[in-house]
């Protein structure tokens, strides 16, 4: 089994120089950019599906499409600025997603904004483009904790997300949240253009497109199936042949890469020991966390006693002190990541968020302890992700980390589509009915409406319990590396 070499010591800067910071502050914006737009849509959810008139199941595909386009197109960005420059590719990628998000303002029927959110989704590529900028352009023993605070970054656009989003929708309309988006998605460009360093300008080789489509079918069709199931079952007809049909071209993907010259993702570096556990822990941390998200949102709005009876807004707020906590917490963990490695920080952070699943349990009888309970999961969460990124980062040869990033974000992204499915079949089947007002032409009526309950809130949360611990285990099989000091 092939591990990356040792990392030499080397003498680490005293400061940073310019390029480097214009990068990172670039990438900081990304950073808020795409996580601001992506959250702030969410309190809408609701409103456009009553606008359009449309079921819950279309309404979905909004944050669906989005997820499997750029799912879909995250390696495929990787390779291409692995091949034609980062810094250009990085700019296409942001091209499409100020089109995407500048049409769905506009939408006149919910399959076209579906459609603009699909076009959004290819911009979703500038995730990895970012952290492999990051990658190229400061020195090794850095790259740590610049991607700790881009990774950090991403929690404060969320949280500004779902509180200015609620604001926006309740007092602009649905549409304005797509149309301040779009403002900031041109200012952001205009401005990446100008001050993002240059970069390397790629190794020129060219991308073996027909394996590109077959891997792009097959997750697009897998990822179809798991946000297709819980309104269509998961047994329906249509669904099981998209599942068949998807895990078919990804075999068949991994089969025609391995009789390639010059393939998208060479299959030998995906057996480097630390690709293995990182790819491996970003799945299960992506079902883990985005399991704990989903539950958490309910019970803060369920109905007391089941749940805290929360407003949008106030549910959202929850969120604020986990994302300042996630800032904090970044950067440092970076620098652990630096000092120690990355194993103990990853033994770390998993051990975290289980304490947070095991909070969720036992301490969540009020607003304040929901606030607690997150702010120790999110800090376990970005101490698991921030040393699996610089894994990637560091394992890899110089010209395939952009691509090896891109794969680790599709694979996260379909933990993070298993965490939702998990969970939501866990609320669906331990419910408690509660009659709540309704306001009809003849009165208020009581009607009888079925919510998750505390049962189905704790297999959630003993199930991340164990999501982390498998994390944690896998986590042992980490070759450790560290950058040390050295004297000039």
């Amino acid at each position: 089994m092939q591990t990356q070499p040792a990392a030499e010591p080397q003498v680490i800067p005293t400061g940073t120089s310019s390029h480097q910071l214009r990068a990172l502050l670039a990438m900081v914006g990304v950073a808020l950019l795409l996580n601001y737009v992506e959250t702030m849509i969410l309190p809408g959810i609701l409103t456009i599906q009553t606008y359009f008139s449309t079921t819950v199941s279309a309404v979905s595909w909004i944050t669906s499409a989005f997820l499997i386009v750029g799912s879909a197109v995250s390696p495929l960005f990787g390779k291409l600025g692995d091949s034609y420059g980062k810094k250009k590719m990085f700019l296409i990628a942001l091209v499409f997603y100020t089109i995407g998000v500048g049409a769905a303002g506009f939408s006149p029927s919910i399959y076209f904004l579906i459609a603009a959110r699909a076009v959004q989704g290819i911009g979703f590529a500038i995730v990895p483009l970012s952290l492999a900028i990051i990658a190229e352009t400061f020195p090794k023993e850095r790259i740590a904790t610049a991607q700790g605070v881009v990774s950090a970054t991403f929690a404060i656009g969320a949280a500004a997300g779902l509180i200015l989003g609620a604001y926006i929708i309740q007092d602009l309309g649905w549409q304005w949240a797509f149309h301040s988006a779009f403002i900031l998605s041109v200012l952001l460009f205009a401005v990446i253009w100008r001050f993002l360093p240059q970069g390397h300008t790629g190794t020129g080789r060219k991308v073996d497109y027909e394996t590109v489509v077959l891997l792009m079918a097959g997750v697009s069709l897998v990822l179809f199936y798991l946000s297709e199931g819980p309104y269509e079952g998961w047994y329906s007809a249509y669904g099981l042949a998209a599942l068949v049909a998807g895990l078919g071209l990804t075999v068949a993907f991994f089969v025609a890469e391995a009789r390639k010259e010059n393939p998208l993702i060479q299959l030998s570096l995906l057996r480097i020991r630390n690709v293995l556990v990182a790819n491996g822990i970003g799945v299960i941390s992506g079902i883990g966390m985005f399991m704990l998200f989903y539950a958490v949102v309910y019970f803060a709005e369920d109905p007391s006693p089941l749940g805290l009876g929360l407003d949008v807004l106030s549910a959202g707020l929850t969120i604020g002190p986990a994302a300042i906590a996630m800032l904090v917490a970044g950067p440092g963990v970076g620098r652990m990541v630096t000092r120690y490695g990355p194993k103990p920080a990853m033994i770390l952070g998993g051990t975290i968020a289980i304490v947070g699943f095991g909070l969720f349990i036992f301490n969540k009888g009020t607003t304040t302890d929901l606030v607690i309970d997150t702010a120790v999961s999110m800090i376990g969460a970005v101490s698991l992700i921030i040393p699996i990124v610089n894994m990637i980062s560091v394992s890899l040869p110089r010209d395939t980390v952009a691509t090896g990033l891109g794969l680790n974000t599709m694979l996260r992204n379909i933990g993070g589509a298993v965490g939702p499915v998990v969970a939501t079949t866990i609320m669906s089947t331990y419910t408690t009915i509660v009659k709540i007002p309704h306001q009809t032409p003849q009165g208020v009526i009581l009607v009888p409406v079925a919510f998750p309950n505390g049962t189905a809130f704790d297999y959630v949360f003993y199930l991340g319990i164990a999501a982390m611990l498998f994390a944690v285990v896998l986590s042992l099989a980490t070759k450790n590396y560290v950058f040390r000091k050295q004297a000039p």
